[in-house]
């Protein structure tokens, strides 16, 4: 259909055997890189939980030959943005810089990868700062509820726990752990590459070996998969507030489903539509009982989870509670109007270009595709896909994927009538 928004993907193969995805675009001098592996946090030790994300931290403190300042300093004075970033499901690294930085940008991420320095200063640092971190997160009411939610939906399984630990696995994670953490994940084979801006399909082929130079050429080991959603009776987390934070979720879809976008659709007539969605008219604006309400699908060990939450009065928790399953069961009964589906899918296909406004976001987005497993040409052909959705379409997928009966609800704070 004219007027689709068109992405010019290029698949990209080093010498040594890496691929990456580039759109490429030299209308400023700056280029961005994204890069990723499976694994992740979920390969943590349950008593070393946080030892990946740690180690995140850690590679940006110095390394090689060049200490915490020295590395601070190499990179402010080359105007380059590195980082990492542990998930539950996988680990990333980025940067970006300016064209002629870019060799000086691949040589410190490199080196950081390759040589981590881990001082112990810089662990001491890095340590205080996440138990800091986790403490914080315990004291709200959004931390709780988060912490208990994820818990009680998949407790035998590395996805029910912090990512970046606990306040008693950070304090006593030996330095040992962090090493092994990188050393299991940090490795040539296995990575997934994605770049944006001023650098052609030949120089991204050149860079890719030296960025992964030295690092071990086996990939990291994959994760355990995720086990089915743990549906779970109402739960309460006691927390002295006037307020309570509400988290309530339900078994999602794989992300290679054919249902995938119809999916999208149907949660974002329900949840995800801002003032426009079911769930904020029936709560918020017929009722009052609380400021907002969404829910999505949250990405994780290659399946998407229902995830959604609000906060209102401790009195107004039950009332809030039953009117979103009601409007849960609404759905899955009716599914959504013709005119709701159409708007649906104008936003969809409408909010596509707004992840293309800057070259990290265009990074981001490219490596993302590649984790959740799409072919390169998934983006171009979606706009056809959504159009495609018909009323009935949707309607099926409703009746078949929402769970009124399985919407697992957390609460954190002194709900009453729960």
């Amino acid at each position: 259909m004219s007027g689709d928004f068109r992405v010019e993907i290029q698949q990209v193969t080093a010498p040594g055997g890496q691929t990456a995805w580039l759109i490429e675009d030299h209308a400023v001098p700056v280029v961005s890189l994204a890069w990723g592996w499976r694994g992740g946090a979920a390969l943590d030790a349950p008593d070393h939980a946080g030892a990946l994300a740690m180690g995140a931290a850690l590679l940006t403190e110095g390394a090689g030959d060049l200490g915490t300042v020295a590395f601070a300093d190499a990179l402010r004075d080359a105007a380059i943005g590195l980082s990492f970033a542990a998930q539950r499901d996988g680990f990333e690294g980025s940067f970006r810089a300016l064209e002629p930085a870019l060799p000086e940008a691949v040589r410190l991420a490199n080196l950081a990868m390759r040589a981590p320095r881990l001082e112990a200063q810089a662990v001491a640092r890095v340590r205080a700062r996440a138990v800091a971190s986790a403490r914080a997160a315990l004291e709200t009411p959004r931390g709780q509820v988060g912490r208990a939610f994820w818990a009680a939906a998949y407790p035998e399984h590395p996805a029910g726990r912090p990512t970046a630990g606990t306040v008693e696995t950070l304090t006593g994670l030996p330095e040992q752990a962090i090493r092994d953490a990188l050393a299991r994940q940090l490795r040539a084979g296995g990575v997934m590459v994605a770049a944006s801006g001023a650098i052609t399909a030949e120089a991204l082929a050149a860079l890719l070996p030296r960025l992964f130079e030295g690092l071990p050429p086996e990939a990291p080991a994959s994760a355990p998969p995720l086990p089915a959603f743990g549906g779970f009776p109402p739960l309460v987390v006691p927390v002295p507030s006037p307020q309570s934070t509400i988290q309530f979720g339900q078994p999602g879809l794989p992300v290679n489903s054919p249902d995938w976008e119809a999916f999208q659709v149907v949660l974002r007539v329900l949840a995800g539509g801002g003032f426009s969605s079911r769930l904020m008219e029936a709560v918020r604006v017929q009722r009052g009982l609380a400021y907002g309400i969404g829910a999505g699908l949250d990405t994780l060990f290659g399946q998407g989870v229902v995830v959604g939450s609000s906060a209102t009065d401790n009195a107004r928790v039950a009332e809030t509670v039953a009117v979103t399953r009601a409007e849960w069961a609404r759905m899955a009964a009716e599914g959504p109007t013709q005119a709701e589906l159409e708007d649906a899918v104008a936003f969809l296909t409408g909010n596509l270009p707004l992840q293309f406004t800057d070259t990290r976001r265009i990074a981001a987005t490219l490596l993302a595709l590649q984790r959740n497993g799409r072919p390169i040409d998934w983006l171009a052909a979606r706009g056809d896909r959504l159009r495609a959705l018909t009323r009935a379409g949707t309607a099926a997928v409703a009746a078949r994927l929402l769970r009124p009966d399985q919407l697992s609800v957390a609460v954190a704070g002194q709900p009453e009538g729960l």
